[in-house]
This record gives C-alpha cells, sequence and structure tokens, in this order.
C-alpha cells in the first residue's frame, strides 16, 4: 500500500468519478423515458422497468458486493463492477428492443451494486482515520449528491442533441478511463482471514431475495392489464412467497448472512428500514411520473424538463445539509417528520397541476418542498439506522438501508405506477382523450406517493429518539 499512499487523492478522485457515474445513471435515465418509450414501442406498464430492473439488481446484490470486496480484493471487485457496468451502458444504447435493455439495466444494477461498496472500502483504507479521511468522505458524498442533481440536465443535453442512447453512451469512456486508471492508482487490499477459515459469501441469499422481489414486481405491474385474481400473477405473487421464505432461511442458518436478522431485533434499525424503503417509494414515483408529465402532457423538451427538475436537487442538496444540523440539535425523530411532512406536502401541491400549469406558481413550489423532505427523512434514518449498532456492524447496517431504499423505490414505483395507468385506461374507456388521461393518471401516482409519505410521518412519530455523537454522523454520511 505504501507506493501508493503519494497518490491517495487520485485514489480518491477515481472512486469519487466512479460513485459520480452510477449515482448520475439513476437520474440520467428518466428524462430520456418519453424518447426510450417512442423508440423502441414500451408499454406504459413495461417502461417502469428501466428504472425498476437497475434499482433492484443494485439494491438485492449491494450487500453481496460489499461482502465480495472484503473477501476476494477490493481493487478486484471494483474493476469487475465497473467493467460490468461499461460494457451493459454500451449494451444499454445499443438496445434494439424493450427486452433487450431492461436485460443491460439489470447487469448495469449488477455493476453498480459490486462497484459502490468495493469504492467505498477502498477509500476508508487508503485514508487515515481521522481529519483527511473525513475530508475524502466529505467529497465523496458531494459528488455522489452533484451527480443526481446533474443527472437531469446532462439526460436533457443528451437526449435532445444526440437522442436517448446517448445517456447509456456516456458512461462508455469514463468507464475505460477509470479501467486504465485503476491498477496504476489503487492497491489491492482484502481482509485478513484467519489460516484454513473459509471464504462465505451467502450467493444464495443474494439470488433468492432478488429473484423474489422481481416476481413481486412484475406480478404488481401484470396485475394491471389481467387483474389480480389472474392466474398468471397469483403465480407470480406464489414464487414471490417462497422465493422470499427461502431468503429468510438462508438468511437465518448461513454462518455469514448477508442480512444478519438480529439486526431487525434493535428497534431503530427495524423503524429506519421501512422509512427509507417508503422515501425510495415516494422518490422514484415521483421522478418517473413527473418526467413523463412534463414532455407528453405539458410538451417540454428533454433539457426543459432537466432544467425544471434542477430546484428540486438543489433543495435535496441543502436539506441534507440543514437535516444533518438539526439532527445533532433536536435529535432525528422531528427531522424525520419534519422532512415526511414536507414530501407530503410538496406531492400533494404538484397532484394539483393541470395539463396547462404554471411551472413557477404549480409546480416549482413543490419540487422544493419535496427535495428538501426526502433528504431530511433520508439523513435522520440513515443516522438512526448505525446509532444502536455495535461498530463493527455498522456497515451492514448501513448497507441494510440503502438496500431498502433501493427495493423499497422499485416496489414503490411498481404499485404507484400500475394504479396510474388503470387510471388512464378507465379515463380513456370513458372516451376521455389522451392528454386529459395521463393527467388523470399523473394526478392519482402523485397522490399515493403524498399517502406514502403521509404514512413515513406515523413512522417518524413512532421511531425512537436518537442523539447522535459526531462520529455516527461521519459514518451515516459515508453510507448515504
Amino acid at each position: 500500500m505504501s507506493r501508493f499512499a503519494p497518490n491517495r487523492w487520485a485514489v480518491l478522485a477515481v472512486l469519487a468519478l466512479a460513485q459520480f457515474m452510477v449515482v448520475l445513471d439513476v437520474t440520467i435515465v428518466n428524462v430520456a423515458l418519453p424518447d426510450i418509450q417512442r423508440s423502441l414501442g414500451f408499454s406504459s406498464e413495461d417502461l417502469t422497468w428501466v428504472v425498476s430492473a437497475y434499482t433492484l439488481t443494485f439494491g438485492g446484490f449491494l450487500l453481496l458486493g460489499g461482502r465480495a470486496a472484503d473477501l476476494l480484493g477490493r481493487r478486484s471487485v471494483f474493476l469487475a463492477g465497473l467493467g460490468l457496468f461499461t460494457v451493459s451502458s454500451l449494451a444499454a444504447g445499443l438496445a434494439p428492443s424493450p427486452g433487450a435493455l431492461i436485460a443491460a439495466r439489470a447487469v448495469q444494477g449488477l455493476g453498480g451494486a459490486l462497484l459502490s461498496p468495493a469504492a467505498l472500502s477502498i477509500l476508508t483504507v487508503t485514508f487515515p482515520h481521522g481529519r483527511e479521511r473525513n475530508i475524502a468522505l466529505g467529497l465523496w458524498g458531494a459528488l455522489a449528491g452533484l451527480g443526481g442533481t446533474l443527472g437531469v440536465i446532462a439526460g436533457g443535453v443528451l437526449v435532445d442533441a444526440l437522442g436517448w442512447e446517448a445517456v447509456f453512451f456516456v458512461n462508455v469512456p469514463i468507464g475505460v478511463l477509470l479501467m486504465a486508471a485503476t491498477p496504476l492508482l489503487v492497491a489491492e487490499s482484502r481482509v485478513e482471514r484467519a489460516p484454513g477459515a473459509r471464504r462465505e459469501f451467502d450467493a444464495a441469499g443474494a439470488v433468492l431475495g432478488t429473484g423474489g422481489l422481481l416476481a413481486l414486481v412484475y406480478g404488481v405491474i401484470r396485475a394491471e392489464p389481467l387483474g389480480f385474481g389472474s392466474a398468471e400473477v397469483l403465480g407470480l405473487f406464489a414464487a414471490a412467497a417462497a422465493l422470499l421464505a427461502g431468503f429468510i432461511a438462508v438468511e437465518a442458518r448461513s454462518s455469514a448472512p448477508l442480512v444478519p436478522l438480529r439486526l431487525f431485533r434493535i428497534p431503530s434499525l427495524r423503524s429506519a428500514s421501512p422509512a427509507l424503503a417508503l422515501n425510495g417509494a415516494a422518490f422514484l414515483a415521483m421522478f418517473f411520473l413527473t418526467a413523463i408529465f412534463l414532455q407528453q402532457v405539458r410538451g417540454d423538451s428533454a433539457l426543459d424538463a432537466g432544467l425544471h427538475f434542477l430546484p428540486m436537487g438543489i433543495a435535496a442538496v441543502a436539506g441534507a445539509t440543514i437535516a444533518s444540523t438539526l439532527v445533532t440539535r433536536i435529535g432525528t425523530r422531528p427531522v424525520h417528520v419534519g422532512g415526511a411532512l414536507l414530501s407530503a406536502a410538496g406531492l400533494l401541491l404538484l397532484a394539483r397541476a393541470g395539463g396547462d400549469a404554471a411551472y413557477a406558481t404549480d409546480l416549482l413550489p413543490g419540487f422544493v418542498l419535496f427535495g428538501a423532505g426526502i433528504t431530511g427523512v433520508g439523513v435522520a434514518n440513515q443516522i438512526a439506522a448505525i446509532s444502536e449498532v455495535r461498530h463493527e456492524e455498522a456497515g451492514a447496517a448501513s448497507g441494510v438501508v440503502t438496500a431498502a431504499f433501493q427495493v423499497g423505490g422499485a416496489l414503490g414505483l411498481a404499485v404507484v405506477t400500475t394504479l396510474a395507468n388503470s387510471r388512464a385506461s378507465d379515463a380513456l374507456a370513458a372516451g376521455a382523450s389522451q392528454h386529459a388521461a395521463l393527467v388523470d393518471a399523473y394526478h392519482r401516482g402523485l397522490l399515493i406517493a403524498a399517502l406514502l409519505a403521509v404514512v413515513n410521518v406515523g413512522i417518524g412519530l413512532l421511531s425512537r429518539q436518537i442523539e447522535p455523537a459526531p462520529e455516527q454522523l461521519q459514518e451515516a454520511h459515508a453510507a448515504a
């Protein structure tokens, strides 16, 4: 490691740029959705898989990625994830059909699940504990947050100038550059094992859990055209139940589980996980529905849509900073409740917008409130999640709630968009115009997302009040 020490800030640049690319990919795709739908012939129901395929595999394999990095070598797993992400980005841009794009997005999620935890592990072993590590973690978190904010702008520019394929192609040169730089700058490291100790990964748990969630989401999506009582939908739900039951059984018996079930006996983690899942559901649903509303109803270009989302990203960054300060002064519960109330208020304001809505008066206030609110919930619960676990299990606890956000987002997106699409179908059947049906679907979807935020208020009121120590704030920001 010593020969790499003089270049540790270059190491940070490599790691932060890789994480920036992964976070960017979550938001950059949303503004391209209408163009993707038109170009590849996606149905309204299947379009959600462009987002869900990525978030489900990312969340489902995130804990396995962190475990593999520690045991197999952090640089090796980082490079494997980076390679998968880069190749699948190229495949996504070249996709000739909806199925090919969804498959490429799933592989992208797997690549991100290997890359992201490995990068954070490399950062923590590269920088010594203290001021330098705190600076590195702050830069890491800032660049990750910037990726989410800039993604909507970059997506709009690329779609308008080059087409939807460019939002995937942009990852390829960055990925190639990082794969070339990593062996030159980053040292290999892994957790030292006792002589004769076995390497245990719990790959079965990751496959069963992710497979069960995929079946559940697909069942929810298929319920809209087929009905909840159809044989296909019931079969998917049965498969999901069996796979998820198998996941719990494997985790309970594994000597090195991905998700130590004992963690859920800790009250703060038990409330933080569903809170972040609901937060992810509201966020992905709002982003998905509003990106389509702005372009297909209001007639925005992809770039205009991205610019209209920008204040929400700025509010989210500001909200995270304010929430971190407030948590140290008044504790986690008021920040959680306040953030959820702001989210619900923002969604209710957006749900009032009609097809001829004025941006400044009808949309902007909702964007700002929602952006500030979701990060308030996120910061409070990331901190609460690790507050009562042993120091050596803080990483596992943070991984659990990060996965909860991703998986909750995918499940919530499926439920919200299914119900919104059902509303559009009913409106069309009753003789409404396509424009009016899309507005009705948007309103219903955001009202359901607002209901999720209201449920989160209830979880916050029942949650444990935590007043974190400074080191817990640092750990939570690193995991966020």
